[in-house]
């Protein structure tokens, strides 16, 4: 029967798509050829330097020097997004924040970096890049889309002092199902990003910034987090901003200063699982 036939070919043609999206999933995630390699020139006072990781695998970090001390003021520790290379993190953090001394991760399979890339090698590779820092008045961590995951990871592991998410995402597996609700994605995906767990476990002041119009972290992605902060100092969403074009609104500069203000502010240093 011809209906029959049709049903055949629909249901071989999902399990190609499902297998397709599979096997694609880790380049999908992290699209190494989008962020480029390390720029020929850093600001005056930044260095990268090399951190071998515990399977022996070299991550490069970017890192500047306060263009305007003014005082005792933590590091600044970035995670960009999955596009992002660290050197436009690290230039944009010490735009947005010249008295602190800021630093971000080349994510690995990210050149320079070596290795691939995966959520689980990123969590770990960021704890490991924090326990060789130093910076003796303490870490606030900035971590943008999927960096935010990697930074509240960082947070539950590590003491910090503080914590700001932009455009953060409760959980990958709920972000992935809101994109291919079609897909068993529970089932499928790899690799797994638990940002609202790992802010359960942690006790810093934390800021969280969105924006209104952003359709790759939807505000229902965003909005469980606010209830898993214990800390949350700073909270605002950025009117009329996308996810992507966040960073080209004047209102994104003045929150992100007034975050850090805020999380500075904060008593005292909290602590994750250590």
């Amino acid at each position: 029967m011809w209906f029959v036939k049709i049903a055949a070919w629909l249901a071989v043609g999902y399990a190609v798509l499902v297998a397709v999206t599979y096997f694609a999933q880790t380049a999908l995630l992290f699209p190494t050829s989008l962020a480029g390699g390390a720029p020929d020139v850093l600001p005056d006072g930044g260095a990268m330097a090399t951190k071998r990781m515990p399977d022996g695998v070299d991550v490069t970090v970017v890192r500047i020097a306060a263009r305007k001390p003014d005082g005792p003021r933590p590091l600044v520790l970035g995670f960009g997004g999955n596009a992002w290379n660290a050197a436009a993190v690290a230039r944009t953090l010490h735009w947005l924040y010249p008295a602190n001394d800021v630093m971000a991760v080349y994510y690995r399979g990210y050149p320079p970096s070596g290795g691939r890339p995966s959520a689980k090698k990123l969590l770990g590779d960021a704890v490991t890049v924090f326990d060789g820092l130093e910076a003796p008045r303490g870490v606030v961590a900035v971590g943008f889309s999927i960096g935010a995951g990697v930074a509240a990871h960082l947070a539950a592991e590590r003491s910090l002092r503080g914590l700001i998410l932009v455009t953060p995402f409760d959980s990958l597996t709920a972000l992935a199902s809101h994109h291919y609700p079609w897909a068993p994605v529970r089932l499928l995906l790899r690799n797994r990003i638990d940002t609202a767990t790992y802010l359960r476990d942690v006790d810093i002041p934390t800021a969280i910034i969105t924006a209104e119009t952003d359709t790759v972290v939807p505000a229902e992605r965003s909005a469980p987090l606010r209830a898993a902060a214990k800390r949350l100092v700073f909270d605002t969403t950025i009117s009329g901003a996308g996810h992507n074009d966040l960073y080209d609104q004047p209102a994104f500069v003045d929150a992100m200063r007034a975050a850090l203000t805020a999380v500075e502010a904060g008593a005292g240093t909290g602590r994750g699982r250590n």
